[in-house]
């Protein structure tokens, strides 16, 4: 079994906030894949599931952002889930918004609620990290992950959820070139066409009718009248 985790704050007050997106990534794989209702359990909500051949639970901890390690830790005991085998979904302020990365291991970065998963599990998990972008001052990031994502920023949101749940099955197989595929398929995908088309040809035009053949003047009659007959003929 796989465990995949959204990291977030519960209540509706905090749903659309930045520092959620994680909780919204394993909400639109359950809603698309099919998984089960979601339900009290492990100081969290689950949901179970299968993501191609392989059995999934998602979790999204109810302990706020900086106790996440206590629900996932009891969810991996309980199900006897290696480290390796947990994904764990959230925001990242080092990469620009509608940007995403997965990494394997490391360090928290400063992320509270890594920095508890760490605590609880250390660092051998995979994470998958969703560019939300930085406020420009570390002072000013706790107030800005837990405010909501701008109306300019839905666009960009919604495709990279989209492309994360495409995806979903990849990531539960290991294979991480094939996910980020998926999320590059929606975040930036192909152009159709291929190349602006050839402009029209115009129907030939009707020949121009040939230019008649200059004629040759007629050749002038030959004079054979007398000298004295040509004289005559003037005075005529």
């Amino acid at each position: 079994m796989k465990l995949f985790v959204g990291l977030g704050n519960p209540g509706a007050k905090y749903a659309r906030n930045r520092h959620n997106i994680g909780f919204m990534a394993v909400d639109r794989i359950a809603e698309d894949h099919g998984f089960a209702p979601w339900r009290a359990k492990f100081q969290g909500e689950v949901a179970e599931g299968r993501l191609g051949t392989e059995k999934v639970l998602l979790l999204k901890p109810a302990t706020f952002m900086n106790l996440s390690g206590q629900s996932v830790g009891e969810a991996a005991r309980f199900h006897k889930i290696d480290s390796i085998d947990i994904t764990v979904f959230h925001d990242e302020i080092d990469l620009a918004p509608g940007r995403l990365k997965i990494k394997s291991g490391g360090g928290h970065a400063g992320h509270n609620g890594l920095r508890s998963i760490h605590q609880h599990l250390g660092p051998h998990y995979d994470r998958v990290r969703m560019g939300v972008g930085h406020p420009g001052h570390k002072d000013a990031v706790p107030g800005y992950v837990l405010k909501d994502f701008a109306k300019a920023d839905e666009d960009w949101l919604d495709d990279m959820l989209r492309g994360v749940s495409d995806g979903a099955a990849a990531l539960a197989t290991g294979d991480g070139p094939r996910f980020m595929n998926a999320v590059a398929l929606r975040l930036n995908p192909p152009r159709s066409g291929g190349g602006a088309k050839p402009p029209a040809q115009k129907a030939d035009a009707a020949p121009a009718p040939a230019s008649p053949k200059s004629q040759a003047p007629a050749p002038a009659p030959t004079d054979d009248r007398s000298a004295l007959q040509k004289l005559a003929d003037r005075f005529r």
